[in-house]
Parts: C-alpha cells; sequence; structure tokens
C-alpha cells in the first residue's frame, strides 16, 4: 500500500490508513503463525486473551464511538431537513390553495358581471314589454271605439234610411 500523497488529508484518514496497515500487520502475522505450526493446537492463557481484547478494543473504540456520534448527528440533522422540507411542502401547497381561490374569485367575479348584464337586459325587456302592452291596450281601446262608432254610424244610417222609406198610410 502507498502512503505519499496522503498526508495532506484530514484525520479520518490518517486512521483509516493506521487501520488498514494494522490489519494487514495482524494478517501477516496470521499468516506466517499458521506456516511455522500450521497443525499443532496453541493454548493461550486466558489473562492474555484479554489484555488483547482490552488492548483491540481501546484501539478501535474511541473511533467506534465517534462514528456512532457522528452518524446520531448526520441522523439529527436529517430528521430537521426533513421536517423543514415538509414545512416547505405545506406552505407550497398553501400557496396552490390561493392561487385556486384567486382564480375561483376572478371567475366569480366575471360571472357576477354576466348575471348584472342579463339583469339590466331583463330590466329592459321588461319595461319595452310593458311600453308595447300598454301602446297595444291603446290601440285595442281606439279600434273599440272605431267599432262602436262605425256601429253608431251604421245604426244612424239604418235609422235614417227606416225614416226615408215611405209608410203607407193607415186608413182610419
Amino acid at each position: 500500500m502507498e502512503v505519499g500523497g496522503m498526508e495532506d488529508e484530514g484525520p479520518s484518514s490518517q486512521s483509516e490508513r493506521q487501520h488498514s496497515e494494522d490489519h494487514q500487520l495482524a494478517h501477516q502475522e496470521l499468516l506466517h503463525l499458521e506456516s511455522v505450526t500450521p497443525t499443532e493446537n496453541v493454548f493461550v492463557d486466558k489473562k492474555v486473551v484479554d489484555k488483547l481484547t482490552e488492548g483491540l478494543l481501546s484501539h478501535y473504540l474511541p473511533d467506534l464511538q465517534n462514528s456512532k456520534q457522528a452518524l446520531q448527528e448526520l441522523t439529527q440533522n436529517q430528521l430537521i431537513l426533513l421536517d423543514t422540507l415538509d414545512q416547505e411542502v405545506t406552505k407550497f401547497r398553501e400557496c396552490n390553495a390561493l392561487l385556486d381561490l384567486n382564480s375561483l374569485f376572478t371567475e366569480a367575479k366575471v360571472y357576477h358581471n354576466k348575471l348584472v348584464n342579463i339583469r339590466k337586459e331583463m330590466i329592459l325587456l321588461h319595461e319595452k314589454t310593458t311600453k308595447l302592452k300598454k301602446r297595444a291596450l291603446k290601440l285595442q281601446q281606439q279600434k273599440q271605439k272605431e267599432a262602436l262608432e262605425k256601429e253608431q254610424q251604421r245604426e244612424k244610417e239604418l235609422e235614417r234610411e227606416r225614416q226615408l222609406t215611405a209608410k203607407p198610410a193607415k186608413r182610419t
């Protein structure tokens, strides 16, 4: 593994590099032990195992705890971001609802104007029909008057003709 050109990286890359080197050394030692004693059973003292375990834990545990803490912070930040995004989405929905309301109000205003115009037209038509009815009534009355006058004239003429017709004298 090459180490050159990695010195300007942060402490996390150094610990990763150190971990990788430690892992390689442990692997090489294990291969060496296997080649030296391939079939022999090795008995290790429990104290040695405990000390090795304690050493291994003390070496890797702080990094793991730091990683755990960093992950918890990331999770918390993600939750905050999700809440913020949810609030923004809610705001956008409210804005869209307001736009829909504005378009409804605009449409209602247009229909209101149409209704006002129709009402004006109906009032004008009502006035015209009222005038026409009055005129028709006057014409009807005038025709009736003319017809009555014609009838009276005809009766007068008939009466006059009756009076003009010769009447035979009566014998007494």
